[in-house]
């Protein structure tokens, strides 16, 4: 087994709600290997340390006590995976100027930013894998199925809301 570190962003079932009321719910239900943030009005966050087999099974079973304790919560994000240039070149141990080099030199090959701005923002699975891949860059493993794993979730978070707002035929559509 492995030690997986991830946080869940949920916003509370009513605005009002009082987050600092759901920490004896979320202890109870399982989630006692977790520190939990209440300092965003309406929402709460858990940053885990989950031992499992896997990122995925360490995940949707911080996700499954979170529902046991909060049916009503909704998942805002999971994290690690929405990362700036900086925050990768942290990870990866780079300074940002040479991370920066290194995206430059590998423009071709370099993952498309999921938003091209200021900042321009990537997943971090996939800028670790091009780490691994084309830079034979030592890359933690762990970090690297935690990463996969949240984008998943979140990918899979944003295409549940379709449906909701009548884009997913639409998007079909043009994706075929």
């Amino acid at each position: 087994m492995n030690e997986y570190e991830f946080t869940l962003k949920f916003s509370l079932p009513k605005p009002g709600d009082d987050a600092e009321s759901f920490i004896a719910q979320l202890v109870e239900a399982g989630c006692d290997d977790a520190l939990i943030g209440i300092g965003q009005h309406g929402r709460i966050a858990l940053d885990f340390t989950r031992a499992a087999k896997s990122a995925l099974a360490a995940i949707t079973s911080a996700l499954h006590d979170v529902r046991k304790a909060i049916p009503e919560a909704k998942l805002v994000e999971a994290s690690p995976d929405f990362v700036g240039l900086s925050d990768v070149a942290e990870i990866a141990g780079f300074s940002r100027q040479n991370m920066r080099k290194l995206m430059i030199g590998g423009v071709s090959t370099f993952p498309v930013a999921v938003h091209e701005g200021s900042p321009a923002v990537w997943h971090l699975a996939k800028v670790l894998q091009w780490l691994k891949e084309t830079r034979a860059h030592d890359v933690d493993d762990t970090l690297l199925d935690v990463a996969r794993t949240t984008m998943q979730v979140n990918i899979a978070r944003e295409l549940r809301e379709l449906p909701k707002h009548g884009i997913s035929k639409k998007l079909s559509a043009l994706l075929a």
